[in-house]
């Protein structure tokens, strides 16, 4: 099935770069891509139907495109899962297809070539006019193995569905309500503190198929999404204004969802006086930290350090020495659901202890978070981009974590990279949209993962896998 330069003649080629697709789609004759991944298996079963499409129309140009091996095609194509199929004519793309359905596959490709009318496309019943006997027979066995999808629908909308009721208020989001992954879902989160209504959550980023399937299901592009007994509420911007106007509380005092703010906290145990206390205490500064010591003398490492990067972000700050009081001391942890110090607050609402006030410092969050909140002057994205690149000498931008990548891409850079011993920083660009958009223009590099060296733009996956194989990679890294 390899091979170079144009398709046609009933063969199936492996396309090996972007310009030789660009030299056949120029021709403006038909073309379709089979972007599939070596590891999935709904991309194998449905490499033996493309494989024998191209016999049954041999004027169409059929390429296999490996997703992980050209990411810069695949980014161009927004191919964000496999098995994923794209049509292109007279030079521009037509139509697409994602996941593992052969009819829908084998009606859009005669669609192409105008084998059928675009009125009878997509229904089962053509599949036997726009494919051979070969690929009914394939599908025939594909359906024996529950891969349809028809059969796949169901559970995917069943399992959406036990999530939405699974609570009386669900919030689909981007990361987890202790350590959210975008602002839009931070924002929904802090309102629903605010209205002291008990509420479940699912991380989108850690599962593709919720998280494409319930923008289906919502009938809603974005996330976060909030829903009540079952209802679709709205995103961030819907939610903040219906809680600014008072529609929100509204809406869960009608569907019977009760408030517990300050309540629960009194059923933990503290006072009414305490919690008064409390709340004063943690509003007696923009920016407060409850630590062991005092800023000039601190009395634990943690501490020491919280007020270290909060002076070196220069912020102004007042400080609560813990071990003076231990009424405070027990209370706030309570309070706060948060069991150590030191505590830093702005504006009256945790950040967290020291490991996530460092890790916020390291990626740059902790500056943007004091911008967006008015108490330091917003900082340039183009310095933002400036310092996060040179917060380490080796500096990977990919999606997700080094031990926990989102993409193939990524991991393949992370392994290669500690492949060849390099220590290295990282920032997850699915956590912040402004450095995401930023930084593909200040590099003029459209896709992830990206390394840098020095402060110097290396290249994306393939640039650095092409430098690990020929033994570049060590030595460039190490000048």
């Amino acid at each position: 099935m390899g091979g170079g330069g144009g398709g046609g003649g009933g063969v199936m080629k492996d396309l090996r770069s972007k310009e030789e697709l660009d030299r056949v789609i120029r021709g403006g004759e038909s073309v379709i891509l089979h972007f599939f991944a070596g590891w999935c298996e709904a991309s194998k079963q449905m490499d033996q139907v493309f494989a024998l499409l191209c016999t049954d129309f041999p004027l169409a140009h059929f390429f296999r495109v490996d997703a992980e091996e050209l990411p810069e095609l695949s980014e161009a194509y927004f191919v964000s899962a496999v098995p994923y199929f794209v049509f292109c004519k007279d030079g521009k793309t037509v139509d697409t297809l994602e996941g593992a359905n052969p009819s829908s596959l084998a009606n859009k490709v005669a669609e192409l070539t105008g084998s059928i009318d675009h009125a009878d496309s997509a229904a089962p019943a053509n599949l036997r006019t726009a494919a051979g006997p070969a690929v009914l027979e394939t599908v025939k066995e594909q359906a024996k193995g529950n891969d349809s999808s028809q059969t796949e629908k169901p559970s995917l909308n069943e399992r959406l569905q036990q999530l939405v009721d699974s609570h009386p208020v669900f919030l689909f989001m981007k990361g987890s309500p202790e350590q959210p992954k975008c602002k839009f879902s931070r924002k929904v989160v802090e309102i629903l503190k605010d209205e002291g209504v008990e509420f479940g959550s699912f991380d989108i980023l850690t599962d593709d198929e919720v998280r494409e399937g319930m923008k289906k299901f919502s009938n809603w592009p974005t996330f976060p999404q909030l829903y009540c007994k079952g209802e679709f509420i709205g995103g961030c911007d819907i939610t903040v204004a219906m809680h600014e106007s008072g529609e929100l509380k509204e809406v869960f005092k009608d569907h019977g969802v009760l408030s517990h703010s300050n309540g629960a906290k009194t059923a933990s145990g503290l006072s009414s006086a305490l919690i008064s206390r409390l709340e004063s205490l943690i509003n007696l500064s923009l920016v407060m930290l409850f630590m062991k010591g005092k800023p000039e003398e601190p009395k634990c490492g943690f501490s020491g350090k919280v007020v270290e990067i909060l002076q070196q972000e220069k912020v102004e700050f007042e400080s609560f020495d813990i071990l003076t009081d231990d009424e405070v001391r027990q209370g706030l942890k309570v309070f706060s659901n948060w069991l150590s110090y030191p505590q830093l607050y702005i504006k009256g609402k945790l950040i967290g202890g020291s490991d996530i006030v460092l890790e916020m410092q390291k990626s740059g969050e902790l500056k943007r978070v004091l911008a967006e909140e008015g108490i330091l002057p917003k900082e340039p994205l183009e310095d933002r981009l400036r310092s996060l690149i040179s917060s380490s000498e080796a500096m990977l931008f990919m999606k997700g974590s080094p031990d926990n990548p989102r993409c193939g891409f990524s991991r393949k850079v992370v392994d290669a990279l500690r492949e060849v011993g390099v220590t290295f920083g990282h920032f997850d660009i699915l956590t912040d949209d402004d450095v995401r958009q930023g930084l593909k223009t200040f590099s003029n590099w459209p896709t992830y993962p990206q390394l840098y060296y020095k402060g110097e733009f290396i290249g994306g996956s393939d640039i650095v896998l092409e430098m690990q194989k020929s033994g570049e990679l060590k030595s460039a890294l190490s000048e």
